[in-house]
């Protein structure tokens, strides 16, 4: 398989190849989408291996001119390909790649058989396998459903259905097949068929639905070999409009739970159905017993929702490669360049517990003052995200326009509950610092700030609505005059409400007793996760530190 070049962006253009990562018994295919595509033991590697000989930033596989490598980017235990440990090596179809960890995991680059026709192929060596004469069809079928429990995780679903229908029609004789599936809604929709021939069918009209109703309805097989002998022949009128003489249908099911006694039926989820028919009556079909396409039936079902598992485990990766670009792509967005002025010192932090968050902070230096603004969106993730980054860039525009407080709070939320968001609001501090010390900001539902004067501690208490509840919503501002030496440290609730085991918050009280005896806003943090001792935070934690050093 050839591969083009590389854009400007990093993706890889043309056709990917993919690699087999093996890990003990389980085999897992990922696409070459993307270079570098890095490996390690770090959280943010594309392909993590979390073994302690693994380095936490190990290699990189690279493509260059169409042709890909492997780099060794100084890892402790070392890169092999093929047994060679190597510093950098051109990689060739079916070279194994191991990452210092050299019993546990390994790669296997651009596999001769793993593409998307290996269980066809597969299916194909089995028919051609020379056995004993007395060996049956389903001795091969057998073989063939073994073999496809092994290939599953480096398959693909639409090739397992058709491999199950083309085996099935082979131990039929019948002439087309079809497997449905249900989808999220509980419908069921066609999702592989084919006829003796290899041909696919895309158009399940002309089946007898009657039947494929029947069988689903009353959870149950439904065979006929002859329909000729159907007393109630005129009801079904596919089957006399089409002239079919052999159906069969056979639910698949999904196990839920498994029976604890043998006389006792396992309980079971109807998930789809494989249906087969033609248009004479199969001399075959007879010998081929209820026992047989049962079991069929069963095994398709296991591989169709072990197929569907291993495309889930693919969507989550792919699901967290996008979120790790959200978070550069974020933190690009959100990085502070703090103004410098002479007479103020402002330092700020934030700490998410997720890739991405709804926090953020930013300081820009206006004609009239330095200002600042600490904001949180309610939620966490995506959603929190994108609003905070929004806002992060209407407040921004607001305060280099030199707006006043109060229209800036307003117009935002004038946006949030005008443009129909959904239960969204985020409560925020703007805050603008003269150089004549004087303070005016507007408190919009959040953590009012603790102020230390003079080694006291104070708390503000002005506030107003967080921005998004109400429209009609009238915002204030409140000042206050800072002298020389004077600080403002302003949080976001995840410190307040950051949670230790026993699940005791950290509360407005400790944050003051650590702000009226702290050196930066370091101490903060410090306390913060000395009071967690280890418990993960479940909100974003955010600090800023302003201090007043005289006009």
């Amino acid at each position: 398989m050839s591969v083009s070049s590389v854009t400007p962006s990093g993706a890889v253009s043309g056709i990917f190849p993919v690699v087999i990562y093996v890990q003990g018994n389980d085999q897992q295919t990922l696409s070459l989408n993307h270079t570098p595509y890095t490996v390690g033991r770090k959280v943010d590697r594309d392909l993590v291996i979390p073994d302690p000989r693994v380095s936490r930033e190990h290699a990189h596989i690279v493509a260059e001119n169409g042709e890909f490598f492997v780099v060794d980017q100084g890892s402790k235990h070392g890169t092999f390909v093929n047994g060679e440990r190597v510093d950098r090596r051109k990689l060739a179809r079916n070279d194994r790649l191991e990452f210092g960890a050299r019993d546990t995991a390994y790669l296997i680059f651009h596999p001769l058989h793993a593409t998307s026709n290996t269980a066809r192929e597969f299916l194909s060596q089995i028919s051609g396998i020379q056995i004993a004469p007395e060996a049956s069809d389903l001795e091969k079928l057998t073989l063939f459903l073994e073999a496809a429990r092994k290939l599953n995780t480096i398959g693909v679903l639409d090739e397992i259905l058709v491999t199950l229908i083309e085996a099935t029609l082979r131990l039929t004789r019948a002439e087309r097949g079809y497997i449905f599936l249900k989808d999220s809604e509980g419908n069921l929709t066609l999702a592989a068929g084919r006829n003796s021939k290899g041909e696919p069918l895309l158009d399940d009209k002309t089946i007898s639905r009657s039947v494929l109703e029947e069988a689903l309805t009353s959870n149950s097989e439904y065979l006929v070999t002859d329909t000729s002998q159907m007393i109630d022949m005129k009801e079904r009128q596919s089957i006399v409009a089409f002239d079919l003489r052999t159906v069969i249908c056979m639910p698949l099911r999904k196990p839920l739970v498994q029976a604890t006694r043998p006389e006792q039926p396992a309980e079971s989820e109807v998930m789809g159905a494989l249906y087969v028919d033609s248009r004479f009556a199969s001399r075959d079909i007879t010998s081929v017993s209820h026992d047989i396409l049962r079991a069929i039936a069963t095994e398709a079902a296991q591989l169709i929702e072990n197929a569907r598992l291993v495309q889930a485990e693919e969507a989550g990766r792919r699901y967290q490669q996008e979120l790790s670009i959200a978070a550069s792509i974020q933190q690009g967005l959100m990085a502070v360049t703090i103004p410098e002025v002479p007479f103020a010192r402002l330092s700020g932090r934030n700490l998410s517990c997720k890739e991405i968050g709804g926090d953020f902070f930013d300081a820009v230096n206006t004609p009239t003052g330095l200002a600042v603004v600490l904001a949180d969106v309610s939620g966490k993730g995506v959603s929190a995200a994108l609003l905070a980054s929004i806002l992060q860039g209407m407040v921004y525009s607001h305060l280099i326009a030199g707006m006043p407080l109060t229209e800036i709070v307003t117009a935002l939320n004038r946006f949030f509950t005008q443009k129909r968001i959904g239960e969204k609001y985020a409560t925020m501090i703007i805050a603008r610092l003269r150089n004549d010390g004087e303070l005016e900001y507007v408190n919009c539902g959040h953590v009012p700030p603790v102020w230390i004067c003079n080694h006291e501690v104070l708390r503000p208490g002005h506030g107003n609505l967080p921005v998004g509840l109400l429209a009609d919503a009238v915002y204030e501002s409140d000042r206050c005059q800072m002298k020389p030496g004077d600080r403002l440290i302003m949080v976001t609730d995840g410190v307040t409400e950051a949670e230790n085991a026993r699940g005791d918050m950290f509360d407005s009280e400790r944050l003051e007793a650590v702000a009226g005896k702290s050196t930066s806003m370091d101490d903060v943090f410090a306390a913060v996760a000395d009071f967690c001792g280890g418990t993960p935070l479940n909100d974003d934690c955010t600090v800023i530190e302003l201090v007043y050093s005289g006009g």
